[in-house]
């Protein structure tokens, strides 16, 4: 894909992202917009690109990078809701970014075959729901946003993604694909909804997140191991597993009063 379609791709997906995203927690809660961000809009397309050159053998290596990096979001998520009951949003976003920082530094030595790298990451991703801070039974969602709120959202995010991607010749492809999973448009929504409705339902959207990340990691085991057979299958299969666990996360969070 040429500079100008990426860039245009950033500037389309993730404004619609980041606004459908917002709009589903104020309708269904934000744990659902958390959980909706979990999907891989963005990551997906990357993995599609890279598929088509420098090839899928290629691609499929990235994907399991990008698989591990769900841990790495797991360390995110836990850091900024636990800071989160005591600090400002500020403070909390500095602390998820040195945790997702850290734990993506201890992952990067590691090479682990796939189905086990899945487990692994599957178990963490449990462990992480499990030590999130209780749920407030009083606290309420319910808010007059001002007008600015959404578009507001849907900016920062896009300048985030072109910043992050634009800089990536710079970094360097170690760096760049080390800071590829981090969950920018999970920290907007957080963010945003700290400061605007308090540390519930910002520690409510990376609870969803975290109930996401069962498909996203999902959705990159399967290109790991079918797109050396073809891209078209393996996208296809992706996509019908990533579907099915995103909505078998949805209902047993849902029952177990995660989301």
């Amino acid at each position: 894909m040429s500079p100008a379609g990426a860039l245009a791709l950033k500037l389309v997906l993730t404004p619609i992202l980041v606004g459908a995203a917002s709009l589903a927690g104020r309708r269904w809660g934000s744990a659902v917009g958390g959980w909706l961000i979990g999907i891989p809009f963005t990551s997906g397309p990357i993995a599609f690109f890279l598929a088509l050159s420098p090839g899928p053998r290629f691609a499929a290596e990235a994907a399991l990078g990008i698989m591990a990096g769900a841990i790495s979001q797991a360390a995110f998520c836990l850091a900024y809701a636990w800071t989160a009951q005591r600090s400002t949003w500020i403070a909390s976003m500095l602390a998820a970014t040195a945790a997702f920082s850290a734990a993506t530094i201890t992952l990067n030595p590691l090479r682990i075959p796939g189905l086990a790298f899945l487990a692994v990451v599957a178990v963490v991703l449990v462990i992480a729901l499990f030590l999130m801070p209780r749920r407030s039974e009083t606290t309420a969602e319910h808010l007059d946003f001002p007008r600015w709120d959404i578009p507001a959202r849907m900016v920062v995010a896009t300048a985030f993604v072109v910043a992050l991607t634009s800089a990536a010749p710079l970094l360097g492809p170690r760096l760049a694909g080390l800071l590829a999973p981090f969950p920018l448009y999970g920290a907007v929504l957080a963010t945003f909804a700290h400061r605007l409705q308090g540390r519930e339902p910002a520690v409510n959207v990376l609870r969803g997140l975290l109930l996401g990340l069962f498909a996203f990691a999902s959705f990159f085991l399967v290109l790991a191991v079918l797109l050396p057979e073809g891209i078209a299958p393996a996208f296809a299969l992706a996509i019908v597993a990533a579907a099915g666990v995103q909505a078998g996360s949805l209902v047993t969070g849902r029952r177990l009063g995660l989301a």
